[in-house]
């Protein structure tokens, strides 16, 4: 497999259309807005086009404003769907359905090991202690722990 590094938007419209063409597509997000489940630069996604997503699916999203989130849905309301990063303390995104591009099926981590998402339901009711939980995160992480 060829590593590339493209342009966001070249790369999402790429991954766009993949998935339509109803291929699957694996690639690694950057950021920390996933953060502890998905370490942007170091875990990749797996993506394909699916039309049944809900709470708790975590999705790549084309807003409005013409920006892709891979975020998860914290709340969906027949079309509308609010989305947050699980490393976000705050700050959430509106997006309709049609705005999804694909779901993640599968989170591959540096060892090769591929494990399907859950739906963080008990991160999410974690979210009072969210900014401490995820400063032990970091700090595991600084010193390799």
């Amino acid at each position: 497999m060829t590593e590339r590094t493209l342009p966001n938007d070249v790369m999402m419209e790429s991954i766009a259309s993949l998935l339509s063409e109803g291929r699957e597509v694996r690639f690694t997000p950057k950021g920390v807005s996933m953060r502890p489940f998905i370490e942007g630069g170091r875990d990749s996604v797996i993506l394909r086009k699916e039309t049944d997503f809900g709470v708790g699916d975590i999705v790549l999203v084309r807003l409005l404003n013409g920006c892709y989130v891979l975020h998860r849905i914290i709340a969906k309301s027949g079309e509308r769907l609010t989305l947050m990063g699980d490393g976000n303390l705050k700050g959430t995104e509106s997006a309709l359905a049609s705005d999804v591009i694909g779901m993640v099926t599968g989170i591959v981590k540096p060892n090769g090991k591929c494990r399907k998402p859950k739906k963080g339901r008990l991160w999410f009711k974690l979210f009072p202690f969210r900014k401490r939980l995820l400063w032990i995160y970091r700090k595991k992480l600084k010193f390799g722990i």
